[in-house]
């Protein structure tokens, strides 16, 4: 079984409710579980532009030839702009593990992005239901592609140190929510995904 030592997880900043336009997206690299970088780009707020954003970050980074797997916490980005997983991964030679701490409210999800008021939203609600429904796996919720239940049990079990949440999605929103505060005058991180 292959095992994953070099990730990037991936992670958008807080915005404020009222905000349109482009939201940060921040990217942890670790190798193993040292922390070797961030990548910081953006994408635009229920957008359908996350998944080249990401693709191109990856690509344009130094660390385009070491990474061998992309995690997310959650599959959507900026409100709404939701991460065609399966495009990510082919775009990029390489996996995708979407992480949740919770199971997200399907039912919710499906409503919003059915109503009318999302961009795309009937084809945003196809990508999500193409990834299958979200499967436990050590104490979190997760979505796969391109990588077996063992390998995501693997690499959950070796970098999830301090939570459920692994290492390179947890940094990720830690400096991402710095980020956002940083318009204050001074960044702070916010609390664990």
């Amino acid at each position: 079984m292959k095992r994953f030592s070099n990730i990037i997880g991936f992670d958008d900043a807080p915005f404020p409710r009222h905000h349109t336009g482009d939201v940060a997206v921040v990217g942890a690299v670790f190798a193993a579980l040292r922390f070797d970088g961030v990548l910081i780009g953006t994408v635009q707020k229920d957008g359908m532009d996350a998944a080249g954003r990401l693709v191109a970050m990856i690509r344009e980074s130094k660390f385009a030839q070491h990474i061998g797997l992309i995690m997310l916490q959650g599959v959507a980005l900026a409100g709404f702009n939701v991460v065609d997983a399966p495009a990510l991964s082919r775009n990029t030679n390489l996996p995708v593990l979407v992480v949740s701490r919770i199971l997200p409210d399907m039912g919710a999800i499906q409503a919003a992005l059915l109503s009318g008021n999302i961009p795309g939203g009937s084809q945003k609600w196809a990508m999500i239901q193409a990834l299958g429904p979200m499967e436990p796996v050590n104490g979190i919720y997760v979505q796969r592609v391109g990588i077996s239940r063992a390998q995501a049990e693997d690499v959950l079990t070796r970098f999830s140190i301090h939570s459920n949440i692994p290492e390179p999605v947890r940094t990720a929103h830690l400096i991402a929510g710095a980020l956002t505060f940083h318009d204050r005058g001074f960044g702070e991180s916010r609390g664990a995904p």
